[in-house]
């Protein structure tokens, strides 16, 4: 099935494919070479080896998800060799390791470079235990041309006392954030579009974290119990400048999150501010919908700072087909990539159609959807500045740094906090950067440009 008709009339479908086309191969030229970052490469190795072994993966992600739990070295290396019993062809590392835990010194040692192992990986995709750790590591994207999304690790709040420390932490994130920005070198491109001025700091909270009341079947529990600890965050960032993004979780939390969101951004006092927004995930069959809902709220509700819709693929597709499929339910989201793929570029059109209504944040590692979002945006009249684009750290750090020297606004979204705490992050974005079909790991084996490009 081909790509359907763009969504502006002025735009012809075999002009927009060409120029689709021409972008992504400027883009993948502007790829860093390997020998520019050499760990970088070193890791997508490892984890390319993972995809080649599905018995392996397994046992990695067994090992990053039970780490934590972990109470010695010799406890996690035994845990080591245990998840690698079923692995029938062993990387010669490994086979070295296995042999090492015959004997308490070698487990000892085994742990210690498991324990660093796991670190090590952690650190590609999560910038620093906390904001001030991670601070010098933003700085230095900022000076190099690359803004930032900070994500505070956390999910599923089970107590309120949980929930008032996230939310504590994110006032404290959002005023050293701010006081760090102030002294930044100016970014002309990373801070003004064709509305006006773009916040330094921009930090992404989830509502899950925020209240332990998500209950699917009555949203208003969550919701009203969320926005007492919202209400005070949007304030502090409207008096800091600073944009307050909430994130999308699963569909459990989504109409939670939809009717915090849209509710408190109606309120009186938050129409002057602060910037804020929404996301928008492309694998959910009805996001169609959701848009349609998203643009006629903005429509009705304008404020100063533009609304902020950021188009996501989605993180918890595995969790939603499992759930779906143990109550004999169809599954809410897409099970073909092709599928998702055709939705997400239907929904960018629409998305930049709707400026400058809404504010569009396009967030891809997919050579073809970040292209096609930006030869849309060019082609109905849109200026660069109008479009952002916005990346994983630790997954798409090479797309990060070629948009960057075409220079297109780009923001890598950078999550804070513990290994204990982001582990679930951690496991999804390797299984992300593990997946068979995703982008990714078809440009690190070395797919032509040609069909990373094809339309789906």
């Amino acid at each position: 099935m081909g790509d359907p008709a763009p969504a502006s009339p002025a735009v012809d479908g075999a002009t927009l494919e060409a120029e689709v086309q021409r972008i992504g191969r400027e883009l993948a030229d502007a790829f860093p070479p390997p020998a520019r970052h050499p760990v970088r490469s070193l890791d997508k190795r490892a984890m390319q080896l993972t995809t080649e072994d599905a018995r392996l993966g397994a046992a990695i992600f067994r090992l990053v998800d039970v780490t934590p739990a972990c109470r010695s070295l010799d406890d996690l290396a035994r845990h080591l060799v245990g998840y690698l019993r079923d692995v029938p062809e062993k990387p010669p590392p490994l086979e070295v390791g296995m042999k090492m835990a015959n004997t308490a010194a070698g487990r000892k040692a085994l742990g210690a470079a498991t324990a660093a192992g796991v670190r090590h990986m952690a650190h590609r995709f999560i910038v620093g235990e906390s904001p001030s750790a991670a601070l010098d590591t933003i700085a230095g994207l900022w000076r190099s041309g690359i803004a930032t999304s900070v994500d505070l690790l956390g999910e599923a709040t089970v107590t309120t006392a949980e929930a008032d420390r996230y939310a504590a932490r994110c006032d404290d994130a959002l005023v050293e954030l701010s006081r760090a920005a102030a002294t930044w070198p100016e970014r002309e491109w990373l801070e003004r579009d064709s509305v006006g001025t773009i916040p330094r700091v921009n930090l992404s909270v989830k509502v899950t974290a925020l209240t332990p009341l998500i209950r699917p079947e009555a949203p208003e529990l969550g919701r009203d119990d969320a926005a007492t600890r919202m209400r005070p965050l949007l304030r502090r960032a409207r008096d800091l400048g600073a944009h307050l993004h909430v994130d999308m979780e699963s569909v459990d939390a989504l109409e939670t999150t939809a009717e915090l969101v849209l509710g408190l951004l109606a309120e009186d006092e938050f129409v002057q501010g602060p910037s804020s927004g929404i996301v928008l995930q492309a694998y959910l069959r009805d996001s169609p919908a959701q848009l349609d809902r998203l643009l006629e709220w903005a429509g009705a509700h304008p404020r100063d700072s533009p609304f902020v819709v950021r188009l996501v693929k989605g993180a918890y597709w595995d969790h939603e087909v499992v759930e779906a499929r143990q109550h004999g339910w169809s599954p809410p989201v897409f099970e073909q990539k092709a599928d998702c793929d055709r939705n997400f570029e239907h929904l960018t059109r629409r998305l930049l159609d709707a400026r400058p209504l809404v504010r569009v944040k396009v967030g891809s590692h997919n050579l073809r959807s970040v292209a096609h979002a930006i030869a849309y945006n060019r082609l109905t009249g849109g200026s660069d500045s109008d479009l952002e684009l916005q990346v994983l750290r630790g997954l798409g750090d090479d797309l990060a740094e070629a948009l960057r020297s075409e220079r297109l606004r780009v923001r890598s979204y950078c999550p804070v906090g513990d290994l204990v705490a982001g582990m679930a992050y951690l496991v999804r974005r390797l299984l992300e950067n593990t997946s068979n079909d995703s982008f990714l790991s078809s440009h690190a084996k070395g797919v032509p440009v040609e069909e990373l490009l094809a339309a789906p």
